[in-house]
């Protein structure tokens, strides 16, 4: 039978989505099989609630692993025709759909958008108790003081507990205080609480709509910017009345402007005062009353526009539009990651992943799929943050990256480039990333200070000091020195620069540890159930035999602070000693000195990888092995090998490749792919956090 935990909101806008959206980022990765269940949602559409947001980011799939029981409208017919009874009987059958395909259920509430508040909080005891789940209720703290918090508190464990239900712990949300550690020891001494309590203060930007939101309320028509600036947030509204040079002094950071059709001069003004640094950055502009821009504007604002500025056109008058757009509220939606991650970097702070485990008991899983192992990166980075330096920071990528590592509190980020572009940049993308530094390496005070550094690093190679200035006026070799004078702890950079670029001063100043003669590279290959490590993919074109073990080596170490065992596969075309040839020889030459240098590790070879993977091929070619069948550790003799297997099982097997990860360094730098996305750069930023985090330790 699977485990289940029933999150309840005792009232309308609890911030229950936040709650269950950082209990699933926890469960997904480490249950076997996870499931999601609501008792009742708005609509089969999905859009009122938080299926198409748990099914989409956590693979589940919408009638097996991811089920409702009614909509509104049916539980009322089926309420009113058959009682309450058969509706909670129909609801338990529902949920046993789901059950029996996962080891954990997840259950979230009502929205509190039926009859009655009192109804709702009762039903949702009455669900809870029926399907025998633990619960977690989800108490508003909106506008209440700290008595009327402990009371709240109060009220909901009686009312759960009177019915037999376990409350596992109690989440009070959207707090308005500025230390919620010290409000949170006083509810649960004052509550007399003996389950956990946690404290989520309320944090503003979460309930910001986005363009995308608004485009929905109002069934608007982007007519002009892309779908990603959609995804920008609005914080206030301006409606534009006046004269244009009144109405831009009324113009603050991030406002949604709503205006007739016709005015032109309203949206020229707005596009101009955009690219302004000084203006914040607008979130988008809502034309009215079923007017277009003519062409010639349009195409004037093509020529202004530097950005994703999006425009919105609807039919209705202005009033009516404004009236809309203020009843607007925000949701959490799938395809939002910058507020996703707010949302998680706001759960994950204040709300302690190991007390809800030890209380959960989670039968873990020794499963490691995509997600649970991005998770535990993002998760291990953020429990000691260190300073990563990404140069190229005018890159959009980067900054869209470094949007997503501040708000989950993955690592201080440093951005190099020119100060005004990149600011520029992060207004017109609608980010925010006022807690990060941004540095020009060319106007910087510490120019100097690292030109002078690198002379003395490197005038034995004949290096001038007028060399030394002009070489670290590159971002590259500035970030690089950053690290190398314990600055920036390491750095990312890679998706607008090629691998040597990125790493050539890396081995001019930082380079390698003492017990290792080459720097090589692995990736992190997530496949739908474990993780494997292969290398060298990137770096090394033709490693000799020395190279091979000093790369196996290094790649078992790096397993290991992945938490993989490393089983190491040195690969070739042949296996054990069938075959013969100076490649061949090159990887049992390799194997025999692993051995020698680490007799501690598992390493075979030579091995071919069918044999390395396949438990039957291996009971076959190498029936007395340790590593042949279960290798997860796997050294390609050389580039081509590895650069092509990686990326046809990538490609092919739909795997994530994570890196490269540098290793041999003395601290991390990691290069990026140039066709690296989003998620590529936070992985590896997080990677390296924890690579940093390691050298620390050492």
């Amino acid at each position: 039978m699977a485990q289940t935990l029933y999150i309840a909101a005792t009232e309308p806008r609890s911030g229950k989505s936040l709650v269950t959206l950082g209990v699933m980022e926890m469960l997904a990765a480490r249950a076997r099989r996870p499931g999601f269940f609501r008792p009742v949602v708005a609509s089969a559409r999905g859009l009122e609630n938080d299926m198409d947001l748990i099914s989409a980011r956590y693979g589940l799939v919408p009638g097996e692993t991811a089920v409702y029981g009614f909509t509104n409208d049916a539980a009322q017919r089926r309420l009113t025709e058959a009682g309450y009874a058969e509706v909670l009987k129909d609801i338990l059958a529902r949920y046993k759909e789901v059950e029996e395909r996962c080891d954990f259920v997840v259950c979230e509430g009502t929205d509190f958008t039926g009859v009655s508040n009192a109804f709702e909080f009762d039903f949702n005891a009455a669900v809870a108790q029926n399907l025998g789940c633990a619960i977690l209720p989800v108490i508003n703290g909106h506008g209440r003081d700290e008595r009327q918090l402990v009371n709240a508190i109060l009220a909901a464990r009686q009312t759960y507990t009177s019915r037999g239900c376990r409350v596992l712990a109690t989440v009070v949300n959207r707090v308005e205080t500025k230390a919620p550690a010290d409000l949170r020891r006083r509810l649960a001494s004052e509550a007399g609480a003996t389950e956990p309590l946690f404290v989520i203060p309320e944090e503003p930007a979460l309930g910001w709509p986005t363009i995308a939101d608004a485009a929905r309320a109002l069934d608007a028509e982007l007519i002009h910017g892309t779908e990603e600036g959609l995804k920008k947030e609005y914080r206030d509204v301006k409606v534009a009345a006046m004269h244009l040079s009144h109405f831009l002094r009324h113009l603050t950071d991030a406002n949604l402007v709503i205006t007739a059709g016709d005015r032109a001069d309203i949206v020229i003004g707005s596009f101009v005062a955009n690219r302004s640094v000084a203006s914040g950055g607008l979130a988008g502009i809502v034309l009215t009353g079923g007017l277009r821009p003519e062409l010639k504007v349009r195409n004037m604002l093509t020529g202004l526009s530097d950005s994703a500025l999006p425009i919105l056109a609807v039919d209705e008058d202005t009033y009516r539009t404004a009236a809309r757009v203020h009843a607007v509220h925000s949701w959490l939606t799938p395809d939002n990651d910058r507020k996703i991650a707010r949302a998680l970097g706001v759960f994950e702070r204040h709300v302690s992943a190991h007390e809800l485990e030890e209380r959960i008991e989670i039968d873990r899983t020794d499963r490691v799929t995509p997600l649970m192992f991005e998770y535990q990166l993002i998760r291990r980075a953020g429990s000691d943050p260190k300073t990563i330096v990404l140069p190229e920071g005018e890159e959009e990528r980067i900054l869209r990256a470094a949007d997503i590592l501040v708000r989950r509190r993955v690592a201080d980020i440093v951005l190099l480039g020119q100060q005004e572009i990149v600011r520029r940049r992060i207004s017109a993308l609608g980010l925010d990333l006022s807690g990060v530094e941004i540095i020009d390496p060319a106007a910087s005070s510490l120019h100097q200070r690292f030109a002078d550094a690198y002379f003395e690093l490197r005038k034995h190679k004949g290096i001038t000091r007028e060399v030394a200035a002009d070489v670290l006026a590159d971002r590259s070799y500035f970030g690089t020195m950053m690290v190398h004078q314990g600055l920036a702890d390491g750095m990312v950079s890679g998706a607008v620069n090629t691998t040597a670029h990125t790493i050539r001063p890396s081995f001019e100043f930082i380079r390698t540890r003492p017990d290792v003669s080459i720097v090589s590279s692995v990736f992190l290959m997530c496949l739908a159930d474990r993780v494997l490590v292969y290398g060298d993919c990137a770096v090394n074109p033709s490693p000799t035999a020395g190279q091979l073990a000093d790369i196996a080596i290094s790649a078992a170490a790096t397993a290991r602070m992945f938490g993989i065992e490393p089983r190491i596969a040195m690969l070739s075309y042949s296996t054990g000693e069938s075959g013969s040839g100076e490649d061949v020889d090159r990887v049992r030459e390799a194997t025999r000195t692993v051995r020698e240098r680490r007799p501690d590790l598992l390493v075979e070879g030579p091995i071919q990888y069918d044999a390395a993977v396949d438990a039957a091929v291996a009971r076959t070619k190498l029936p007395e092995s340790e590593v042949a069948g279960r290798a997860t550790v796997f050294i390609f003799p050389d580039l081509n090998a590895g650069n092509n297997a990686y990326k046809a099982v990538q490609r092919s097997a739909g795997a994530v490749a994570i890196g490269p990860v540098l290793q041999g360094l003395n601290r991390p730098v990691n290069d990026l792919s140039r066709g690296c996305t989003v998620t590529d750069i936070v992985n590896t930023v997080a990677i390296t956090a924890i690579q940093a985090q390691e050298a620390g330790d050492a």
